[in-house]
């Protein structure tokens, strides 16, 4: 859709991305309607065509993982575009080895993942992305966000730096925003996780504010005796893990309560072998 309404007139895609672009207003600022149905739209620039409108209602939870890549990389390339960046997308990189979904700058690629992803692929993309001295930024689609139980294929997702600790990047087309998840961490014992989420709105505001977001890190309360209850339902149930925790507390002639309480009181990276199986192992050694 190449026109919208804009306060009862009719404005075109391609004048309202010139406007954007000579900072005579922020992207998706105005509240653009569809002039048949008078359903908001949306602002998405693109590299590869003329500007164009596109429904809100369309971008929901039944979009194909190829339309949600497409429009992903669209509206991140739009929305860094207007806050100031020189964004570009399919940019080809290490002698063409690699192509960038949105290279933000000469140092910094952003890499839209809706679909599954193998880890030899990841790993594969990621080295090349090294050998460059390139920083390749992962932002999942919905088949990947992050909920308060760890998958083993997030894991590869995961960043980690100084103000943020470890973070977690998610687009949400439904609401136009880019969603930080942030200060990541695993309990000692389960697969569960803590951490902090802010939204970014994909737009000129929304990502200078990430840019530059400095945040106030949560210290997160633990609840020891919790973990190791947990850890003695799991051996109840004969769960793979209770399993293997029992074959290693038999051959070592410890009980549940004969473990040292720090085991279930350290937080851990996510993914990270938790104290308990380092203990058990350097039992098993000795």
């Amino acid at each position: 859709m190449y026109a919208a309404m804009l306060k009862k007139k009719l404005v075109l895609a391609v004048d309202e991305e010139r406007h954007v672009l000579n900072k005579e207003k922020k992207l998706n600022f105005e509240k653009y309607r569809c002039p048949h149905c008078r359903k908001p739209v949306i602002l998405i620039l693109s590299q590869k065509k003329s500007a164009f409108f596109k429904h809100l209602s369309e971008i929901d939870n039944t979009m194909g993982e190829k339309e949600e890549h497409y429009t992903s990389k669209n509206l991140l390339k739009s929305a860094f575009t207007a806050a100031g960046f020189n964004a570009q997308m399919e940019v080809p990189l290490a002698d063409g080895q690699l192509r960038a979904d949105v290279l933000v700058s000469p140092k910094l690629s952003l890499e839209v993942q809706c679909a599954p992803l193998s880890k030899e692929e990841f790993l594969h993309r990621h080295n090349l992305y090294k050998q460059i001295n390139v920083l390749d930024l992962w932002i999942v689609g919905q088949r990947h966000y992050l909920k308060t139980k760890l998958k083993k294929t997030q894991l590869i997702f995961f960043r980690e730096n100084k103000l943020w600790g470890i973070y977690y990047l998610e687009i949400d087309l439904k609401r136009n925003y880019l969603r930080l998840k942030y200060n990541v961490i695993q309990e000692p014992i389960t697969n569960k996780l803590r951490y902090q989420i802010v939204n970014f709105k994909l737009d000129e505001i929304g990502m200078r504010k990430f840019w530059y977001f400095r945040p106030k890190r949560k210290k997160y309360q633990l609840n020891s005796d919790s973990q190791r209850q947990y850890l003695m339902r799991q051996i109840k149930q004969k769960t793979h893990l209770g399993l293997a925790v029992a074959e290693k507390l038999y051959r070592n002639h410890l009980s549940v309560e004969q473990l040292p309480d720090e085991l279930f009181e350290k937080w851990r990276k996510p993914g990270e072998k938790s104290s308990l199986f380092k203990y058990l192992e350097k039992l098993d050694q000795a």
